[in-house]
């Protein structure tokens, strides 16, 4: 076990949220982690010298699950005789990931220098409505899409995904969906409006281009082993992305912003959303982005409104507030909540 407590509580910590989240085979593993790493070796070396303020916005915890599904993926095969769906004892569990602490060490090292990325597809049902409910509000207006933090866009083909909210299906128009998501859904259902999307961008500081094989394993491996209902999804979404050429640039969020802000777009209405993705910039960051969106939004006018539509986490709980702000009337309305992964959504609508 780490000398340093902070080390062991973090681990701790994020297994409860595996828990909540419905993987108790993450959960399981960093338990063990936070038991068993030790401080000798590479990889426990690296892991003990983290600054103790940095351990849960780095997400510390996934950093090294991710990395250890990643060798999995590639065939290393004692992780792959104890990874689902195979069921072994803590012991031998430990015994294969402490093997892959020495043998891969520089792998391991390599893929924890890097922020964990898992684009979660299922977020875009709580997206869907919101964007429903835009569409209703300016009917005959074409969208214009652009996703802060969209990692590999998996969320800018929300408009290509099947739905089942409650007891009705919203299959996309025109298209066969490659998925059909059904959170548990509570509230009223959204408005059925004709949706045309004109144009998708977004940007990511680190972003994973589904036409490149070893940024698709990248985003699979950060996604937990034993829910194999989100990797296949996310396989199908990818393989979607690829088909599509679908891209997403390199760029710091706020200088982004300011450019795709400085374009007005008559007859059109321009969206700037971000799920779990806001909360990540810096403080100075965040708050030049507020004022771009709120200078965009002085400028913006009936023909030519804008929206900002964010999944963030807050001050409540459980799981992420639902919020949209629609200007020219600078008016901020709460749709609802949603599961972090979109496995639930508590849909309020307006």
């Amino acid at each position: 076990m780490s000398p340093n407590p902070a080390i062991a509580a973090g681990f701790e910590s994020q297994a409860r949220a595996c828990d909540e989240l419905g993987s108790p085979f993450t959960a399981r593993l960093c338990r063990l982690a936070a038991q068993r790493l030790g401080y000798q070796g590479t990889i426990p070396s690296l892991i003990d010298a983290w600054p103790e303020d940095r351990i849960r916005p780095d997400a510390l915890a996934l950093r090294f699950c991710g990395a250890l599904h990643a060798l999995k993926r590639r065939g290393f095969s004692p992780l792959a005789t104890v990874y689902p769906p195979e069921h072994v004892r803590d012991d031998a569990l430990w015994q294969a990931v402490d093997q892959a602490l020495v043998e891969e060490a520089d792998f391991i090292a390599e893929r924890m220098q890097s922020a964990p990325q898992t684009n979660e597809v299922r977020r875009s049902a709580a997206l869907f409505p919101a964007f429903q409910l835009i569409a209703a509000r300016f009917p005959g207006k074409a969208l214009v899409l652009s996703e802060v933090g969209a990692s590999a866009g998996l969320n800018l083909m929300w408009d290509r995904y099947g739905y089942r909210l409650g007891d009705r299906s919203f299959p996309p128009s025109g298209s066969e969906p490659p998925f059909e998501i059904a959170p548990d859904w509570q509230g009223p259902l959204p408005p059925d409006a004709a949706i045309t999307v004109s144009e998708r961008a977004g940007c990511d500081l680190n972003p994973l281009q589904a036409s490149n094989q070893d940024d698709c394993e990248r985003l699979l491996s950060y996604i937990w082993a034993d829910q194999t209902d989100r990797l296949e999804r996310t396989e199908k979404a990818l393989a979607l992305a690829r088909s599509t050429g679908l891209t997403v640039e390199k760029a710091d969020a706020v200088e982004w912003l300011a450019e795709r802000l400085s374009l007005q777009r008559p007859g059109k209405v321009h969206i700037v959303y971000h799920t779990i993705a806001w909360q990540y910039l810096p403080f100075a960051a965040r708050a030049e982005g507020e004022r771009l969106l709120a200078e965009a939004g002085a400028r913006a006018d009936a023909n030519a409104p804008l929206c900002r539509l964010a999944m963030e986490a807050d001050s409540e709980a459980p799981g992420a507030g639902l919020t949209l702000t629609i200007w020219p009337d600078g008016e901020t309305l709460k749709l609802g909540r949603a599961d972090f992964h979109g496995r639930w959504i508590d849909w309020a609508g307006q």
